[in-house]
């Protein structure tokens, strides 16, 4: 365990991989991954689960935005989506599961997995495939998610493999946390549900830190913060004071 999360927090993380869209390399793609691999970078990508149960590497909850397909990625299975292309793709990369990357990473960088729950999907039925997947694989690995159900899930699943819980301050004036109550919004804030998840690391967002309740867990708690998503100089600078690693993404640090 310690070994996994000294690894997993010794080089920057590249945000669903070492991605350029510009170049042809597209986010949570093969080649995005393998370019992380190659320049020494620990990466991070984001999963779904498919209408059988499948994990696969992407990360909106719809194929609308970075392929030709349409609707939810969850109304389809593994199969079928792993024959849509992905968009502006150079090396003709398509939809992948989680399963292919772990073959090819092969121990050879560490990363972590985040976990989506998508609206009308089956959040721990990934949980418990991405527990399965992980607990198998032979090198530093680690999952998360911001559904603290999930995490839970994950811990009772793989209670070896390394787990975090994503957060931030949930603002109200952000449209993403709108639907959330108050009380949720505060509660998912100060980590109020780690008795249930009991995460080995956090990963906060970076423009809202610092925070009272990280600073607690990270300073009296000694729990390691990876912080996202760093784009410019004064991202990093707040990363380098208030957390252990940075998620990064646009620049090579």
């Amino acid at each position: 365990m310690t070994s996994a999360l000294d690894r997993l927090f010794a080089h920057p993380i590249a945000h669903r991989g070492l991605h350029d869209r510009a170049s042809g390399v597209i986010e949570n793609s093969a080649d995005a991954v393998r370019r992380a691999v190659e320049a020494g970078y620990g990466f991070e990508v984001d999963v779904q689960v498919t209408a059988d149960g499948e994990a696969v590497v992407f990360h909106d909850h719809t194929l609308d935005r970075l392929t030709s397909g349409k609707g939810p990625v969850a109304g389809r299975t593994a199969a079928d989506l792993c024959q849509i292309p992905l968009l502006d793709s150079a090396c003709m990369d398509r939809i992948w599961r989680l399963a292919d990357l772990l073959a090819l990473v092969g121990g050879r960088a560490p990363f972590v997995i985040e976990m989506k729950s998508a609206p009308n999907s089956d959040s721990k039925a990934l949980a418990r495939r991405t527990a399965e997947l992980l607990s198998a694989y032979k090198g530093p690995c680690a999952a998360k998610s911001f559904d603290p159900r999930m995490v839970a899930e994950f811990r009772r699943a793989a209670p070896k493999v390394p787990r975090g819980v994503v957060a931030c301050a949930f603002s109200g004036n952000d449209p993403d946390w709108q639907t959330m109550s108050a009380a949720r919004r505060f509660a998912a804030r100060n980590l109020l549900h780690w008795p249930m998840t009991r995460p080995h690391f956090i990963s906060f967002g970076v423009r809202d830190l610092p925070s009272p309740a990280i600073s607690f867990f990270r300073k009296v708690a000694d729990v390691p913060v990876m912080t996202w998503t760093v784009r410019t100089p004064q991202d990093q600078a707040r990363a380098v004071l208030y957390a252990d690693q940075m998620i990064f993404e646009g620049f090579i640090p």
